[in-house]
């Protein structure tokens, strides 16, 4: 099956195009590594902190977990958007 291309992506535009494309996968990626990183090592040291305090500890344990998780699910939809700009995609919502 031969492949088309739109007139919209030839030339200055498809450049453009290849560029932020690249560019918004590339930081969309690391947002995503950082956030997911930073959301494991969060409810790491909450439950390290729970199981060593016993139930004295578990709310900050429990808290720091849950905000950690909080910052990976919002780094992951500021990766998506990044990438979805990258892409030239307008209202684009993928949750």
């Amino acid at each position: 099956m031969p492949m088309t291309t739109s007139s919209s992506d030839q030339g200055a535009t498809g450049a453009a195009k290849f560029v932020t494309s690249t560019v918004g996968n590339t930081v969309g990626g690391l947002a995503r590594t950082v956030g997911g990183i930073t959301g494991a090592a969060g409810r790491g040291i909450g439950e390290t902190l729970t199981g060593a305090t016993g139930s004295l500890g578990r709310p900050v344990g429990d808290g720091l977990a849950n905000a950690a998780t909080g910052v990976e699910n919002g780094t992951r939809k500021v990766a998506q958007g990044v990438e979805d700009a990258g892409e030239w995609k307008s209202g684009a919502r993928r949750f």
